[in-house]
C-alpha cells in the first residue's frame, strides 16, 4: 500500500486546528494510560494500522504492560482492566459505532458511575478526536513505521 496524500500539506490550517484539539485532549486531566487504551481500541475497530501501531507503542513507552496492550481487543474477556477502563472501552465502542444504535441509557448510567460529567465530556471528545485521526489515516493510507 502506498500513501495517497499528505493531508497535513494539503490543508495545513485545518490540521493545525485538529492538532490543537488533540493537544487539549492530551492535557485534559484524564489518565494518560486510559487515553492510550481508548485510542488503541477505537483504532482497532476502525482498522487504522497507523494509529494502532502508534498508540500501542505509546502505551508501552508510558509503562503499560504488553499483555494489557495485546488484550485491549478482547477486553471483555480479560480480568486485567479496571471497571473504569471497561466502561471507557464500552463508551469508545458505542461512539465509534454510533450509527449502529447510539449510546444506550444503561451505558450512559454506567459511565456516570465511573466518570464525573466533566470527565465524560472529556472522554467523549477524546473518542471523537481519535476517530477523526483514524478517518484521515485510513482515507489517505497513512503508513505506520516498520519496526523490528
Amino acid at each position: 500500500m502506498e500513501q495517497r496524500m499528505n493531508y497535513f500539506a494539503k490543508a495545513p490550517e485545518l490540521m493545525k486546528s485538529v492538532l490543537a484539539l488533540n493537544e487539549a485532549v492530551e492535557t485534559c486531566g484524564l489518565e494518560k494510560s486510559l487515553l492510550h487504551l481508548i485510542k488503541l481500541r477505537a483504532s482497532q475497530i476502525n482498522g487504522c494500522s497507523y494509529c494502532v501501531d502508534m498508540h500501542a507503542h505509546e502505551a508501552l513507552e508510558d509503562g503499560d504492560s504488553l499483555q494489557r496492550v495485546l488484550l485491549v481487543a478482547a477486553w471483555r474477556e480479560s480480568p486485567l482492566f479496571t471497571e473504569r477502563e471497561r466502561v471507557a472501552f464500552a463508551w469508545t465502542e458505542a461512539l465509534t459505532r454510533v450509527a449502529d444504535g447510539g449510546v444506550p441509557d444503561a451505558l450512559y448510567a454506567a459511565a456516570l458511575a465511573q466518570f464525573s460529567e466533566s470527565e465524560l465530556v472529556k472522554l467523549t471528545v477524546a473518542v471523537s478526536i481519535i476517530n477523526t485521526w483514524n478517518r484521515l489515516s485510513v482515507a489517505f493510507h497513512a503508513l505506520h513505521p516498520i519496526r523490528d
